[in-house]
């Protein structure tokens, strides 16, 4: 057979197995593969794709798409709400075909979250050289575009040969079942080998299970943990995403309750907790409550579960003020264990040791005076946010009221999906989440144009959930109207396969949080707003707002749409269009549901920071201003060297 077609038979048969607490899994690691043709690999993998669509269309079902960066959204958004243990393949031509890829591959990376890459590459033989689309180095004559590839892949090979294809695959699936190592895996494919017959053995294509590695914390670790614990007056946990990849959620809610220590939460790590546990204080440092935050100031003894510690989380490290703060850092990745110098790093599966730390610390529980502490601090952010959400501002409405609106309307077990711009933020501290899978927001790279694709990606995660019997639920994209005209396309996907995904665009003719952000720089949201040419001056700050209808395009797209008239019911309306788009029938296509808000009208502040760097110098009198307040903020950040 080709190598191509050896490729399409070897990931159909490759399965994930685990194991939670008794609970055994096995389900496929390939549940198909995206790909757009071009004559990289369109007499290869499309060839061979075509070939098992006859002869078993279930081995490795083919999914069109629009856009290659858009495809491995959607790979990554499946990968995330499957909770790393299924992602899907995605095929492209040489060139610009590959290189559309590059920025899937950092986000996949960046978030520790599985996707498989085969873009196509050059000639191995050089038997046509230079061919078109090909990117000549006359230092290097064996680079290629794919090159680029590996700096933002968790593993990178080229096979140019057939006889390299187990050892890349095999290598390829270790490192996407890695918990640890997790990332974008790269198989670089020379589009002459692809098409190349070599005699694979039988064994090769048999099934084959990767277990989910989830190491179980050192002993003496735990110990050593808990007698820093008990030692601590103002222990706080910091729950990442490794908590939900774990399924730690029961323990780490078990463990809140035995002990008492509160509980704040990064972007990845929402839904840890539910937002009304009397331990759950909500998304914590830059864009989390006022309530995370304020125990964030006063803790000595930070306890992250499943975190890398991002720059948001720690508020540019200002958020822990105490000058005997220590770190204690559970995490399956030593990279993220050993940040900011901490006194513990534990590398272990949250589950595991959740449940040995629980155990050690038997009888223990925090003094009464944090607990009281806690319980104040929520109850104030909880009125902070029914506050916003109940604005009502008109003819334009506030993105608060149009959160608190969407929240309301949806069921726990429907799912938020953002990425970028003003939402991302204020739905970390706002957004109300009773459900482990409620909430997908993509942070780590926080990418323009994510959100369309990945809420279509994680949209077919759940309808594979439930295929197999589970509940269903319904996927509400959120996005601006700055990333929607970024990548919108997959609506089109959308429609083809009459997938219900339901969209909701807020539009503010503008970039509303980095608009918020230039001001408060001193940069006067210079080029942040859609406005037309003043060629006078040469601006688009001032100009007529562009006649820009994009509720239209989503129509001439195919979409069903529902419009939002401006005005004093514009809340009200919102939410019954909700109503009406969950109510309608799976299988009916997509529905988008257009709301215009105030670009002006800013969310509840976090009391927090977040260190972008001012001008040191300036002619402009609002940037010699915000440098004042720069440094006044720089003086606070330390470096936690333990």
């Amino acid at each position: 057979m080709t190598v191509a077609q050896a490729v399409v038979e070897f990931l159909g048969r490759q399965y994930t197995v685990d194991n939670i607490g008794g609970a055994a899994y096995r389900e496929r690691l390939i549940p198909g593969m995206f790909g757009i043709f071009g004559h990289g690999n369109v007499a290869g993998v499309g060839q061979a794709l075509k070939q098992w669509q006859l002869k078993d269309p279930s081995l490795m079902p083919y999914y069109q798409g629009r856009n290659e960066q858009a495809q491995s959204h959607q790979a990554v958004a499946y990968a995330r709400h499957t909770r790393r243990r299924a992602t899907y393949a995605v095929s492209t031509s040489i060139g610009p075909g590959s290189s559309n890829l590059l920025t899937g591959a950092a986000l996949a990376t960046a978030n520790r979250l599985p996707v498989l890459l085969l873009p196509s590459d050059t000639f191995a033989t050089r038997a046509a050289d230079p061919v078109l689309q090909q990117l000549e180095m006359p230092h290097g004559y064996d680079i290629t575009v794919n090159d680029a590839f590996r700096p933002l892949s968790k593993y990178f090979d080229r096979v140019t040969r057939p006889e390299q294809l187990a050892s890349a695959l095999h290598h390829g699936l270790r490192v996407l079942t890695d918990p640890a190592e997790t990332g974008a895996v790269t198989i670089s494919l020379p589009q002459d080998v692809q098409a190349e017959a070599f005699d694979f053995p039988e064994e090769f294509f048999a099934e084959r299970d990767w277990k989910i590695r989830r190491p179980a914390p050192e002993t003496e670790d735990i110990a050593q943990a808990a007698q820093l614990i008990r030692a601590a007056k103002r222990p706080l946990i910091v729950a990442g995403g490794g908590v939900l990849y774990a399924y730690a959620t029961e323990e780490l809610a078990a463990f809140a309750e035995a002990t008492g220590i509160p509980v704040g939460n990064t972007q990845a790590g929402v839904g840890s907790l539910p937002w009304d546990s009397k331990y759950s204080l909500g998304a914590i440092g830059s864009t989390g409550t006022s309530a995370a935050n304020a125990l964030a100031a006063e803790a000595d003894l930070i306890i992250g579960i499943g975190t890398r510690y991002e720059d948001f989380t720690t508020a540019s490290r200002t958020a822990f003020q105490n000058p005997g703060a220590k770190f204690v850092n559970i995490n399956v990745a030593a990279l993220d264990a050993y940040k900011h110098a901490t006194v513990l790093p534990i590398v272990a599966d949250a589950r595991k040791a959740l449940i040995a730390l629980r155990e050690a610390l038997t009888g223990y529980r925090v003094e009464g005076a944090l607990e009281v502490f806690t319980a104040q601090e929520k109850q104030r952010w909880d009125a902070t946010v029914d506050e916003a959400f109940a604005e009502r501002l008109s003819p334009l409405v506030s993105q608060n009221a149009i959160i608190g609106a969407t929240n309301q309307a949806m069921d726990p077990r429907d799912v938020v999906v953002c990425a970028a711009g003003s939402l991302p933020g204020d739905l970390h501290k706002m957004w109300r989440v009773s459900d482990p899978f409620g909430y997908h927001v993509e942070y780590g790279f926080s990418c323009m144009g994510y959100e369309i694709a990945g809420g279509l990606g994680l949209k077919r995660a759940v309808l594979a959930e439930t295929a197999r019997g589970a509940e269903n639920r319904d996927v509400v994209v959120m996005v601006g109207d700055g990333s929607y005209l970024m990548m919108h396309t997959e609506l089109v996907t959308a429609v083809a396969e009459g997938i219900k995904l339901i969209t909701v665009l807020i539009q503010n003719h503008g970039y509303a949080s980095i608009g918020s952000l230039s001001e408060s720089l001193g940069s006067q949201r210079f080029g942040t707003k859609y406005r037309a040419l003043d060629t006078q001056t040469h601006s688009f700050d001032e100009g007529q707002t562009l006649p820009i209808d994009l509720a239209l395009n989503a129509e001439s797209l195919g979409v069903k749409v529902i419009r939002i008239a401006p005005g004093d019911r514009a809340i009200e309306d919102l939410a019954a269009a909700i109503a009406t788009a969950k109510a309608a029938p799976e299988g009916s296509g997509p529905i988008l549901i257009h709301i215009e808000s105030d670009l002006y009208a800013d969310a509840p502040s976090s009391q927090s920071w977040w260190d972008v760097p001012v001008s040191e110098t300036s002619e402009l009198d609002s940037t010699t201003k915000a440098r004042e307040v720069y440094e006044s903020h720089k003086e606070r950040q330390k470096p936690y060297l333990g």
